[in-house]
């Protein structure tokens, strides 16, 4: 019984990650210029958090594990600006719970 429901959560969890399109700021720049911000900037500003800026203007903040899976891509990203990115993850109210992050070359 208890694995089934565990078997159950687990599914429901799954179906309900999305992915979401736009662009990676540190919280501490997000209503700056976003085309200009630089991959140097999101590093150095790391401990304010990051988030991401949709087509729409929503900002959608990451979560603690999202925060780390961000500033690892962003050290090994070589590209300087315009951090266009794909999250997938849920929402929880405007906090992206981050499963992956794939910034675009």
């Amino acid at each position: 019984m208890k694995r089934a429901l565990l078997l159950s959560l687990t599914l429901t969890a799954a179906a309900a990650a999305e992915t979401f399109s736009g662009t990676v700021v540190d919280v501490m720049c997000r209503g700056k210029d976003l085309a200009g911000h630089t991959r140097e900037c999101a590093v150095t500003c790391a401990k304010s958090g990051y988030g991401l800026v949709t087509a729409e203007g929503k900002f959608l903040k990451f979560d603690e594990s999202g925060n780390a899976r961000t500033l690892a891509a962003l050290k090994k990203l070589s590209k300087e600006k315009d951090l266009k990115a794909k999250a997938t993850g849920t929402l929880d109210g405007d906090v992206l719970k981050v499963e992956s992050i794939d910034f675009a070359q």
